[in-house]
């Protein structure tokens, strides 16, 4: 019998067949070594995937033209007399999604259709259907080890372990990669039901703010505190693209319910609303070693683990959402560019980044419009900023600013621990008008400091330590000291500033965490006297006389210096294909210490006991 011959105008080249074969190959067991093997591999796995879709598409066409040939003839499809369907067009499958790692659509399978055999990648067997049909959860789900990046040296404490709870607050991402034709999309975040126990009523939940912890002269120092929500559940979404195979293009964001409006009802709803944490775009040249990053990040002043690199930033493990006092941090709006050298191991970074400044006003009292603060001499008034209108909070007053803050920073990453060092400079500004002339000040704010992450036994101890030290840059650290008070002519006065964490971080197994922290951030002071009134932050002559009696105003006692003492545990006790369940609690005692005035110089206290529990289900 003589077969009918027809044209096929796609065919499927030998080097589709070749390439894809060629991941049949096991990776080599140094490749979990050696972080350049990393690297290469993941390129390879990249033009692996183009193949692969290449290959899929040809062999779609080559159905298709199969299908049209025998309706030609009267036919039907074979395989058990059911007729073959394409779906999609250009050989994508319906919905538009590209199968990839997984396994092949139940719906082909149940229609009698055999499947073709397909390479196994990342130890997934993912047998296709010769013509497709509705993807299933495993046919548009990979599951990679990695987080997205490859680019770095081992230094044996990075990159971040997922798992931990300092990954988690930096803004890990699942090990779930959703692929949406070129575009790959990751999920991450978790389900949080934290609560905590303290001898003081400070009312911020488990957000730390050590400003407002009570002296003896207020009710809430003699009262016990409990407080229990579930605002700090977080999601995230990543989508990546690969450009070409050095060109990556990525969106990052990420939120969670830690905001408070008006309408907040912590008596019967709780309807805390939604904040955004982070929101930004990279892009990654890994022929160049070029990495930019626009958009709201942590700032690149964060210590991180590796390189300069967002989402490795160096956190702690603590359950306290304000993270640990003395931590340098914050998250804001920046424009980041970074180049890596020698193989990954040096790193250079410079950003420029939103600006803001806190203004201690002790003895100004407010006068006029919102940000205007009265000083010495009959009319004579500072401007330092105004409160927000249209989209920003009416109640908060955003900081007069000229320029951006500009951050340096250099990392090194050696065989054995991570190193860097940084700088700032940040400009505050703002106006006064004394005896009717206006005129604008402009300080000069600076900042210096580093940290060292120092892998004591590589991946089970490892002792961390940060500092960061200048003039003017108080809000950087999490205390939230001010950054400078008012001289008698409006113009800004800087205040020294100094902050440090030092940890000790042991993972005797891979479920149990434990940890013990240290950190300080302190204040230096500015003041001035004008017609018997006291002026300033730290001014020996504030009244703060009454800081000791119960019931008393006169308390006016400027913090010098905040310590905390935290140890805690966290205990992963479910993990599996359906993510990570853990607990976690921490004891945390911090002292704040005052400058001395009229009266001496009061010191406070705060004990606290935190819980909590978490389900990640992308982890």
């Amino acid at each position: 019998m003589r077969i009918p011959s027809f044209s096929i105008t796609r065919r499927v080249r030998l080097s589709h067949v070749l390439m894809v074969c060629s991941v049949l190959a096991p990776f080599p067991a140094w490749a979990d070594e050696d972080p350049e093997s990393l690297d290469i591999m993941e390129r390879q796995m990249e033009q692996l995937q183009q193949q692969q879709m290449a290959l899929q598409k040809s062999l779609q066409a080559m159905r298709q033209q199969i299908i049209q040939h025998r309706a030609q003839l009267g036919g039907t499809a074979a395989h058990g007399g059911h007729p073959l369907e394409v779906t999609g067009s250009g050989g994508h499958v319906r919905g538009g999604w590209t199968p990839v790692e997984g396994h092949a659509p139940a719906s082909s399978q149940t229609a009698g259709i055999e499947p073709m055999a397909r390479p196994r990648i990342g130890g997934h067997s993912d047998p296709v259907s010769e013509l497709g049909d509705q993807p299933t959860y495993e046919s548009v789900v990979a599951h990679r080890e990695e987080d997205l990046i490859s680019h770095m040296a081992n230094n044996n404490v990075g990159p971040h372990n997922r798992e931990t709870v300092g990954a988690q607050s930096a803004g890990a991402l699942g090990s779930k990669v959703f692929h949406l034709g070129p575009v790959s999309i990751i999920l991450g975040g978790f389900f949080d039901a934290a609560a905590l126990v303290e001898n003081r009523q400070v009312s911020s939940g488990i957000f730390n703010y050590w400003n407002a912890i009570p002296f003896r002269n207020s009710s809430n120092f003699h009262t016990t505190n409990f407080n229990g929500d579930a605002r700090y559940s977080r999601f995230s979404l990543m989508a990546r693209g690969q450009l070409n195979p050095h060109l990556t293009v990525a969106g990052f964001v990420e939120t969670d319910f830690g905001a408070s409006a008006e309408t907040t009802n912590p008596y019967e709803s709780n309807s805390y609303v939604p904040r955004l944490r982070q929101a930004y775009l990279t892009l990654d040249d890994s022929h160049a070693n070029m990495h930019f990053l626009i958009g709201q990040a942590w700032t690149m002043l964060t210590p991180d683990r590796v390189g300069i690199v967002p989402r490795q930033e160096s956190l702690p493990e603590t359950i306290e959402s304000s993270i640990l006092a003395g931590q340098t941090w914050s998250r804001q709006w920046q424009l980041r560019v970074v180049k890596d050298f020698m193989n990954h191991r040096v790193w250079t970074g410079f950003s420029i980044e939103n600006p803001a400044t806190i203004y201690d006003t002790t003895g100004f009292s407010a006068s006029g419009d919102n940000g205007e603060y009265s000083l010495p001499g009959s009319g004579n008034y500072a401007k330092v900023g105004s409160n927000g209108v249209g989209l920003s909070s009416n109640t908060t007053n955003y900081s007069n600013e000229i320029a951006p803050d500009i951050i340096g920073k250099v990392a090194w990453d050696p065989t054995w621990g991570h190193y860097e060092i940084e700088g700032l400079l940040h400009f505050p500004h703002d106006r006064s008008v004394i005896n009717g002339v206006g005129e604008n000040h402009t300080a000069i704010a600076w900042g210096a400091g580093g940290s060292m992450i120092l892998p004591v036994i590589p991946h089970r101890l490892e002792v961390r330590l940060a500092g960061l030290a200048g003039r003017g840059i108080g809000r950087y650290g999490s205390v939230l000291l001010p950054d400078a008070t008012l001289r008698a002519n409006g113009a800004p006065a800087l205040l020294s500033s100094a902050q440090t964490t030092a940890g000790v971080i042991a993972h005797p197994n891979k479920v149990l965490d434990v940890y013990g922290y240290f950190g300080m951030q302190r204040s230096g002071r500015s003041y001035f006297d004008s017609d018997g009134t006291a002026y300033g932050y730290g001014n020996p002559l504030a009244n703060n006389t009454g800081c000791e009696t119960e019931g008393s105003e006169a308390c006016v006692a400027n913090i010098r210096s905040v310590e905390e003492f935290t140890i805690g545990a966290w205990y992963r006790f479910i993990h599996g294909q359906y993510g990570t369940v853990q607990a976690g609690t921490q004891l945390a005692y911090s002292r704040v210490h005052t400058w001395g005035g009229m009266g001496g110089a009061p010191t406070t206290s705060l004990s606290e006991i935190f819980f909590d529990f978490r389900y990640l289900p992308f982890q």
